[in-house]
């Protein structure tokens, strides 16, 4: 406290031990507390809820560029499908040995590639049933699976993170006719 502080609360007491000065010095002291507290309660809570709007505020952004690369690593990843799709083209038109053994390497260590960043092939096998988020049916094929199966695979369909980000084509049996 400064000296003029010092002074005002240097009063002399009456009889009772209080001067009228001294009480009312002692109400406004306290309401200027009061005051005070509120204020002091009105800005804890002010920052206590900037702090928590600022931690939101992260993890949203924390979020948005979460999905963001995935976004990006989605778009990527679907425009090298296709040259998997080439390796599994060439493999199925019968190459001499050394090459085609070449090829599946190259077609392994690309695929592995992709795996990292969360790419899986969907396992299909020629009997199951159609499922139209999973397949994509391009035809028929008169087989001996009963109708509406899968009878051939045309494209192999792809997960990223275990959502399909390009279904299998396929061609689905139907029934032969009798002739």
């Amino acid at each position: 406290m400064d000296e003029k502080n010092n002074e005002e609360l240097e009063l002399i007491p009456d009889e009772e031990g209080e001067t009228p000065e001294l009480q009312q010095k002692l109400k406004k002291i306290k309401a200027e507390l009061k005051k005070c507290e509120a204020e002091k309660k009105e800005y804890l809570e002010g920052w206590q809820r900037a702090k928590a709007d600022y931690i939101n505020y992260r993890k949203e952004e924390g979020k948005r560029f979460e999905d963001m690369a995935h976004f990006v690593t989605a778009g990527l990843i679907q425009e090298i499908l296709p040259v998997l799709d080439s390796f599994d083209l060439a493999m199925s038109h019968g190459l001499p040995p050394e090459t085609e053994k070449g090829i599946l390497l190259i077609r392994s260590q690309l695929l592995d590639v992709l795996k990292k960043r969360g790419l899986d092939t969907m396992d299909m096998k020629i009997g199951d049933d159609f499922n139209p988020a999973e397949h994509e049916s391009i035809g028929e094929l008169e087989s001996g699976i009963p109708p509406g199966k899968i009878a051939e695979e045309v494209q192999k369909g792809y997960l990223l993170r275990e959502r399909v980000l390009r279904p299998a084509r396929v061609r689905l049996s139907k029934t032969r006719l009798s002739t």
